[in-house]
This record gives C-alpha cells, sequence and structure tokens, in this order.
C-alpha cells in the first residue's frame, strides 16, 4: 500500500473532526450578521427616559419592542445603531459619538493635569505647589472643567433625539399617524337645501 493511500483516510478523518468545530465558531459570527426588522421601535429605561440638559454622563439602557430586558447601549451607542434606520437617528447618534468621544479627551487632559501638578510636588527634595509648570497644570485643568460643561450639555439629548427619530418611522407611529389625520366626523348635511359633504377633526 503506497502512503498516498495511507494519508487519505487520515485526512478524511481530519476533516470530519474539525469541520464540527468551524462550523461551530462560525455560528456567533453569522447571528451577528442578523439583520434586524426595519422600523423596530425602541424604548428607553426608565432611569434613562427624562435624562436631558447636563444629564449624568453614563451608558443607556434600552429595549425594543415589547420586552422588558434592557441592554446596554454601549459607551458610545454602537449597541443601539444596529436597531436605527432612519438617517436623521443615525445622524443624532454619530453627533451622541461624537460629544462621547470629546468627554473622553476632556477627561484625559484633566487626568494628565493632575498627574503633572503630583509629579511637580515631588519632583524635587523640598516639595513645591505653586512652580511655572504647576501654574499650568492647573489653569489646563481648570479650562478642562469649563469645556466638560458644554461638552456634556446635550450629549443626553443627542441619543434620545436618536430613539425618538427612530420610533417616528416605525409601523405603530405610522399607524397612529394615520389615525390622527382621519376625520373624526363624516357626513352629509342640507342647512341650505342643498347637500354638503360635512367632514371635521376633533383638536387634541
Amino acid at each position: 500500500m503506497t502512503s498516498t493511500a495511507l494519508l487519505k483516510p487520515l485526512r478524511q478523518s481530519a476533516a470530519a473532526l474539525f469541520l464540527p468545530l468551524l462550523c461551530g465558531a462560525a455560528a456567533p459570527a453569522l447571528a451577528q450578521q442578523t439583520p434586524v426588522t426595519p422600523g423596530t421601535s425602541i424604548r428607553l429605561s426608565p432611569e434613562d427616559q427624562d435624562r436631558g440638559l447636563n444629564g449624568v454622563q453614563k451608558n443607556f439602557w434600552f429595549t425594543t419592542g415589547s420586552g422588558e430586558q434592557y441592554q446596554n447601549a454601549g459607551f458610545f451607542g454602537q449597541r443601539l445603531r444596529p436597531y436605527l434606520t432612519d438617517e436623521q437617528a443615525i445622524a443624532s447618534l454619530d453627533s451622541y459619538r461624537r460629544q462621547r468621544w470629546l468627554h473622553l479627551a476632556e477627561r484625559a487632559v484633566f487626568v494628565g493635569s493632575a498627574g503633572v501638578y503630583a509629579q511637580q510636588i515631588l519632583s524635587t527634595d523640598k516639595p513645591q505647589y505653586f512652580s511655572n509648570v504647576q501654574k499650568a497644570a492647573i489653569g489646563v485643568a481648570v479650562v478642562s472643567l469649563i469645556s466638560n460643561a458644554f461638552i456634556t450639555r446635550h450629549t443626553n439629548q443627542h441619543f434620545i433625539r436618536a430613539v425618538e427619530a427612530q420610533n417616528a418611522t416605525s409601523p405603530a407611529a405610522r399607524r397612529m399617524g394615520m389615525e390622527r389625520a382621519m376625520p373624526d366626523l363624516l357626513g352629509v348635511t342640507a342647512p341650505t337645501g342643498r347637500p354638503q359633504l360635512l367632514v371635521g377633526w376633533t383638536l387634541r
């Protein structure tokens, strides 16, 4: 029996052994690529629904449909992005991501300036607390804190607007819009002797 004939069964056995492993490894990737149904309704957690100007800077939690299992949207809202199909909603989420990057950079600058100040205290045998370098570090820290107020003022609103814009395109919202457009009163009247069409809406 030749060596080629001996290797053939070994190759078949190896293929049979690794094929289930490859399929199992590919399953999570396929699951992540499952398309989201367009027009999915999104609900924020009760704690996140009222976050507005200058609100706390933490991750949002949301759920889809009528489920009660809330999931973390991620630091940049990246876990919400697959559920967005509306261009305005995507643009608002992009603005939210930009603000989160700015907030992250501002925190890094503040921590860095505080670190420089502390390093200068221990840089000599006699501690010093107001050298020229420390003055500069204090100035950078103050500017960082002031900029943080402007950065975080509208950050939460961008995320909420993304959710609202997406929900406005959901089938339920469209049905509600059609219901509001339908007249509440429809009939025929003849106050002058001539038949006239009577249409009316109730103001809400």
